[in-house]
């Protein structure tokens, strides 16, 4: 299992599981049109965990 600890590494599925100390509030924005999506920033002890991967990716 390849663990990401740097600035800027990125992890993408379908349903990630989060676990933090402290989280900000949710944000919505927009991604393409209408499509709205959500964001939030995790602090102090972040971890992510890929539940479910992508079964499609765009290059």
């Amino acid at each position: 299992m390849t663990i990401y600890t740097k600035i800027g590494d990125t992890i993408i599925g379908d349903k990630i599981i989060v676990e933090a100390r402290k989280i900000d509030d949710i944000t919505v924005i927009v991604k393409s049109g209408r499509h709205k999506a959500q964001r939030t920033v995790l602090k102090d002890n972040a971890k992510c965990v890929i539940d479910k991967k992508v079964r499609f990716l765009k290059d």
